[in-house]
This record gives C-alpha cells, structure tokens and sequence, in this order.
C-alpha cells in the first residue's frame, strides 16, 4: 500500500506542476494586457490591487497588515462581527500566512480554547477540535456546506476560518453544542494576480502552492489554487506526510448581477503517522491509590521515540468535491443564492498506538504495539438555498435571512485483518519482556526499533463488516437583526430540520459452527433507523451607546440527535452501539436527542479609528440528556448533563498601520454535573454509585488558554513578529476501581486521570520585501524546542507535538 500511494504522490505533483506551467506561460500576456489598468478595489474578499510594472495584482495580508475580520462570509449573518451578539473569531488569510498554518489543526491553535482531540479505532484520525468542551468534528463547514468526514484538512484554497463559540445549531443544523468552524474558501476575483510560494525547512519541510486568478473578460473569471506538501517532524523520528492538492473554479457573471460560480476541489495525501508516546501507569500498577499519570517521561525513554513498523504504518485521504454557486442581487437590494455541492471523501490507515493497558510500561518499561485500523468513505450532496436583504416596518429597520436546505449522506467503515478469514491484528498485548509476542509486537519503552520488520498480510474485511449509515435532512431557517432607533438591536433566528437517519452495524462476530469468513458471505444485515424533527433558536439583545460599542445579551440552542456523526467520529449517542435492556434490544426511537443551551453577556469595540476589534463576554453552555448507561439493568438512559461557564478575552486587527495583533484569553471551568450510576458487584454484594467522571472536568477542556500573535512593520521592507501560546492541562479521562460492601456502599480504592501537563509556546517570524514582486519570509515555530503535548487521549497514548521547526519562504508576487 504505501508504494501505490508514494506512486499517486507522484503522479499528483507532476499533474500539479505542468499545469502550474502551463498557466506561467501565460504571465507575459497578462502583463501586456494590463498595462495602463488603474487602482482599483478587489471585488469580494478585502485589499486593493495595486499596479506593479504594468500588472495588476492584489495586496496579500503581509503587504496589508489585514488582520480584522468586518463580517461573515454566510448570508445568515445578518449584522457585521461588533454588532452579532455571539463570541466569534475570524482567522484571516494573513494570520494564516504569519503563522505558517498549512492545515486547519494548526491554524486553530491561534484561537485560545479550542483543543484537538486525539483519534484510535472508534474515534478515527482526523481533524477532532474540542470547543467548549464539546467535540465539534462534525460541526465542520466549507463555505456553509457541512464537511462531515474524518479526515485532515489543508488551507492552500482557504481565505479564511470562522469559529463561533457556543451552541449553534440554528446556522447549520445538526451538532453545534460547544460551537462550529466554517471554512471560506478562494473564489475568482475581477483583478489578475498571481502569487507562488516556496518553503524550505528542517525536518525536510518542503512545500509549494500557486494561487493563479485570472479574469478572462469582464463577464468570466478562473482561478486556480495548487499545493505539494512534504515533511517529517522535528524530534519525531520515522513520521512524515506528503500531500497534494488543485483547486480550479470558474465564475460566470463576474461583474454582473447575476453570477455561476463552479469549483473542484482535490486533495490527496499519504503519511506514516505519529502514534504519540503512552501514558506511564494503568489502574492496576499506579504507584499510590489516587494518581494522575502522564506520558512516559523522556527520563525514560527518548524524546524522539517512535513506537510505530514503518514496514506495516500507512494512512492514505482523498477529498473530492464539486459545488456550484448561482447568486443573483435584484435591484432592490436583495439577494438570491443557491449552493449545491457534492463531496466524497475516503481514508484508510493502520498504525501503532503505543498500549498502556497491560501495566507494560510502568512494570517492566516495555510497550505493546496495539495495532489499530480503519478504512472509511463519506459521501453526500446538499443543496442550500438563500434569500437575504433589508427592509422596514414602520420606524423599525431589519436586515434578514431566510434559508431553505436539503442534504443526504452516507458513509461506512471497516478493519483491517491479518488475513482474509478475518483474524485481528494484535490488540492488548502483554508485554513482560520486549521480545516477547510475536511479529515484534512488543518492543522496548527506552529504544524501539521502528525498523522491525513486519511479514503478516493487511486485508480489508469484507462488506458485511462494514458498519454503514446514512441520513437526509430537510431545514428551514429564518434570521432577522432589528435595528430599533440608533441604539437597539434585536438579533433572532430560528431553524427546523426533519432528520431521518438509518445505521447497520458491520458483523463481527461468528455464527454458530462458522467461521468469520463464512459469517460474512452468508449473513444478511440489521438496519435501524430513526426520525427527529428539531427546533432551534438564537436569540440576543444589544445595546449601542456610541457608533463603534456595543453591549449584547443572547442566548441559542445545539441538538444533537442519535446518529448524526454518521460513524465517522466519536458518537456517544449512536444507533449502533449497546442499545439493549437485559440483552433486548430497544426501539431507536427511545434514544434522545442530546441538548444544549447557551447563555453570553459581553461587549465588542472598535478601536483605532476601526482597526481593532476587542471583544470581552461571559458564558455559560449546558448540555442534558447525555446519554448514560442504567446500572441496574445495563440498558440506556438519558439523565447525563454537564455544564462549562467561563469568560474570553479576544482582539483582533491593528493598533498602528503598522502594529497588528491577534489573539486571546479563555477561562472556562467545566464540571460533569451527572454522570450517571455504575455498577459494582464484590462477591455477594452488589452496590451502585456515580461514575468516575461525576465532578469532573471535561475531558479535552483546559481551565485556562491563552494566545497571542503579533507584527510590527519595522521599516516599509521589514517586517518582524511572533506568537505565543498558553495551554493549561488537559485531561484525557478519568477511571477508578471500586468495591461493594454488605451494607450496600461503595468504596473505591484507586482511582486515576490521564492528563498532559500545561506548556508555553512560542514561536517567531520576520519578512522582507526585496521589491514589488519578490519577498522572503523565515518562521520559527516552537523556537525553544519544547517538549509538550498537543492532544490527550482517554487511555494508552497522548500526542507529543513537533520540536523546533524553522521554515524559509520565497514569495513571487505578480
């Protein structure tokens, strides 16, 4: 597997290089075209385009210092940002750049209070952002459209990210409970331009992307979007990633009132992944009866330990997806949009998770090379039509939105096996010794071989292993900002979605006097299916004391229904899973839809004659119905709630016109407020009391995160920057062991927290425009080498983040 894929690299980079030529050729004409062109403002996305030696190109953010955000790019936004009742943060394209951010894991690190979320078997890698508290890896959107697969995202074609923090299932639908991410991405623009960027790094950083936009009239314009992507990780021996990408659109109506947009977006990308380092102690060896245990220190082991077989790791993506955009602004002033996109995306990955759970590591300092795979596709059309503008009743002013969508989705995963007979690959070793197992799948904790060799077979399952689902909605959705005099808003929205979702788990176990293999040629499927018809809302007061501040209120609403991350995230609702009372299965109709309700006071500012935006709220989000499980009977209830309340600082924009910052402050402690009984039988006696998590905090929450990136433009060529971060800890999980005594209590007698401890980042960059055309830039992230970890798991392993990583840039602007 990994040869065919090294081969698609190939390909992909070669496909991806004689187009670039090709359009490079076509440079000379485009100049000549342009010459004697006037100034002029760039339709759509901010900058003005400047006439250099007779081209006319746009301004990028680091000519511009760009890095305040007026307004949302959806048409449901129906305020600029200071006047939306809701904690929201625009990553712009400059912040994108300044920091070096190639995929969206990396640029959400700029915002503080978002966490990733690790991924094994049930939670597949892939991008798993935790925003406040909840894990939000399908409320994930591309220009509106919802972008539900597991997978990893790049943003060679992104203009910008949107995170709004708090329940928002009134914009887009189902999920939402901790907030959403909307990607934006680039589209033709009526000024020619070309911009090529080369990156060179240690740790073998190589990558280069092309953004070619090239108006053909005034009636059609191209644009085209390129990435090759190759590296390893500084202080991690053995990982790396290579990726391609191409974006092509074309937009018809450039100029007019009406226009076609069309886009194809391709990404393709291949990595040996890093499976982190395995926390120290399990339950049963931890050195004290309350413990809280780390990864295995680098006391023990060395820091650029890899615990993966490169003969045996692989993980492979393929993104495809079609959209074609008609809008129409009628002379009136209002607007008629219509999004259909198509997408299909598929993955597949075998690789090592370093595994804890033997009580290995601590005892006898080896490690069991728990082998965890998936191979998975996600495909789905929408269609999402939008109707906005401004109109009056009386003395009262609305801009509104009104919004009518349709989607379907499907998807369906499955394992690898040892052999087409379906025997698992290794799971749960034990390991007293680092030889012991077979096929190396135990090694040492100090010194592991990645090179070991590997000579078992990687077969996928058959179809009938395959869990699959799918699900189609019906929405409609209605938003309306009330300007009531100069000094009162009313913001409102509400939004209905008819949900039908049906789940078939894959067959894993084998039928009486068969094999597996014969189970799974013979055996027909069990399909559930459920519907849900859901109501959600937004609503916020805020009040104007001067033209540029305004003080707000608001509350809004999340539901999540049993199902939605279609088996393509870490569901703890699904329709699939233990759904059975005394071993009776349960109508799915009697699962719940999961709740959450949010309620924020706060205040934004502009600042700086407008060039600053500060924002300042509190907020507190509830979630209930969290599903539990009944302790008497092991069947399901719905009586889990957790609450987070907090208070974020954010800014972001220009002090100065040449002084921009950007970044934040979150503090928000979390607490399960329920957790649900368990169970607990000792000999005759049989007792019941809350679960481990009961008064903890959420998992993948830090108290307090903090983040802050900066610029100064020392001279008109100069200029200079950095960023640093703040992470306070974060837990992976929380377990204990218990005992029932006669009298009907409960003791425990150990308990245990996985966690990563807190850490600081900082990282440092600086540009120089060596003239109109030509620039260099030189980030250093993570300048003083620090050892931390970006991404806590429940048990086995956390993610340790790469060293010291220092990338040079040549940018060729025309």
């Amino acid at each position: 597997m990994p040869t065919t894929t090294s081969r698609s690299i190939a390909q992909g980079a070669s496909t991806l290089a004689i187009g670039c030529i090709g359009l490079f050729s076509a440079f000379p004409a485009m100049a000549q075209d342009q010459q004697g062109q006037q100034q002029g403002q760039q339709q759509g996305r901010g900058g003005e385009g400047q006439n250099l030696g007779g081209v006319t190109v746009t301004d990028t953010a680091v000519d511009e210092g760009t890095y305040k955000v007026e307004r949302l790019s959806s048409p449901k936004a129906t305020a600029p940002l200071v006047d939306t009742p809701k904690s929201i943060t625009v990553i712009s394209r400059q912040v994108l750049d300044d920091t070096n951010a190639t995929s969206l894991s990396e640029a959400l690190r700029t915002i503080p209070g978002i966490t990733m979320g690790a991924g094994e078997g049930g939670n597949p890698l892939g991008d798993r952002p935790f925003i406040r508290g909840t894990d939000s890896s399908n409320s994930i959107y591309l220009d509106g459209v919802r972008d539900l697969a597991a997978t990893a995202r790049e943003t060679f074609d992104i203009d910008s990210i949107e995170v709004t923090k708090g329940s928002d299932s009134v914009t887009n639908g189902s999920g939402n409970g901790g907030g959403s991410i909307n990607m934006v991405s680039k589209t033709p623009q009526t000024k020619r331009f070309a911009n090529v960027d080369g990156s060179l790094g240690n740790a073998d950083y190589k990558r280069v992307t092309v953004d070619i936009n090239q108006p053909i009239n005034d009636f059609v314009g191209v644009r085209i979007a390129g990435m090759y992507h190759d590296q390893g990780y500084a202080g991690r021996d053995a990982a790396w990633v290579k990726r391609w990408g191409i974006a092509p659109s074309i937009k018809f109506g450039l100029n007019g009132p009406t226009s076609l947009e069309l886009d194809w977006y391709h990404l393709h990308s291949t990595e040996l992944p890093d499976q982190g380092i395995p926390y120290l102690y399990t339950i049963a060896n931890q050195p004290s009866a309350n413990y809280q245990t780390a990864p295995a220190g680098t006391n023990l082991r060395p820091r650029n330990a890899f615990y993966g077989l490169v003969d045996r790791d692989f993980r492979t993506i393929n993104t495809d997806a079609l959209t074609a955009r008609f809008e129409h602004n009628f002379e009136s002033g209002l607007k008629l949009r219509n999004t259909a996109r198509y997408n299909n995306t598929t993955q597949e990955y075998l690789w090592t998770q370093p595994d804890d759970s033997k009580g290995n590591v601590g005892t006898y300092g080896t490690v069991g090379r728990r082998a965890l795979s998936r191979y998975a596709y996600q495909t789905g059309y929408v269609d999402q039509l939008d109707l906005s503008g401004q109109f009056n009743t009386g003395a009262l002013r609305h801009s509104f939105a009104a919004a009518a969508e349709y989607s379907w989705q499907k998807s369906g995963f499955g394992s690898f096996y040892a052999d087409a007979n379906g025997t698992s690959l290794p799971l749960s070793i034990s390991c007293p010794t680092p030889t012991s197992g077979t096929n190396y799948n135990c090694t040492s904790l100090a010194s592991p071989n990645y090179n070991d060799p590997y000579v078992g077979s990687i077969v996928r399952g058959a179809p009938n292993s395959m869990t699959l689902a799918d699900s189609s909605t019906a929405s409609a959705s209605l938003f309306d900002t009330i300007s009531i005099g100069e000094k009162w808003k009313l913001n409102l929205g509400g939004r209905y979605d008819h949900y039908v979702t049906n789940a078939s788990a894959g067959i894993t176990t084998a039928a009486t006097g068969l094999s597996l293999a014969q189970t799974w040629a013979t055996t027909n499927r069990t399909w559930v299916s459920r519907t849900d018809d859901i109501f959600t809302y937004q609503a916020g007061l805020m009040y104007k004391p001067v033209q540029n501040g305004t003080f707000y209120i608001s509350t809004g609403s999340a539901a999540v229904p049993p199902g939605s991350f279609l088996a393509q995230g870490s569901e703890d609702n699904s329709l699939t899973g233990t759904n059975s009372v005394n071993g009776g299965a349960i109508s799915a109709n009697d699962l719940k839809v999961q709740k959450t309700t949010s309620y924020e006071v706060g205040t934004k500012w502009e600042l700086f004659d407008g060039n600053l935006l500060l924002t300042l709220d509190g907020f507190q989000t509830r979630t209930t119905n969290a599903r539990t499980t009944d302790p008497t009977t092991g069947g399901v209830l719905f009586v889990g709630t957790k609450r987070i309340r907090g208070v974020e600082l954010g800014f972001n924009g220009n002090i100065t016109p040449k002084w921009n910052i950007f970044g934040g402050y979150v503090y928000q402690p979390s607490r399960v407020t329920d957790a649900g009984l368990t169970k607990t039988v000792t000999g005759a006696n049989t007792a019941y009391a809350v679960a481990a998590a009961q008064g903890k905090p959420f998992p993948n929450t830090p108290q307090s995160s903090a983040t802050l990136f900066t610029n100064y433009k020392v001279t008109s060529k100069f200029t200079l920057g950095g960023g640093a971060i703040y992470m306070g800890k974060v837990y992976g999980g929380f377990s204990d062991t218990r005992q029932a005594n006669a009298n009907g209590t409960v003791t425990i007698l150990t308990s245990r927290a996985t966690y990563v401890p807190d850490y600081w980042r900082f990282d440092a960059n600086a540009s120089y425009k060596v003239n109109e055309h030509l620039s260099l830039r030189v980030n250093a992230l993570n300048i003083t080498n620090k050892l931390y970890y970006d991404q806590a798991y429940t048990t086995h392993y956390a993610h340790q983040a790469a060293g010291r990583t220092v990338i040079g840039t040549l940018s060729l602007k025309y």
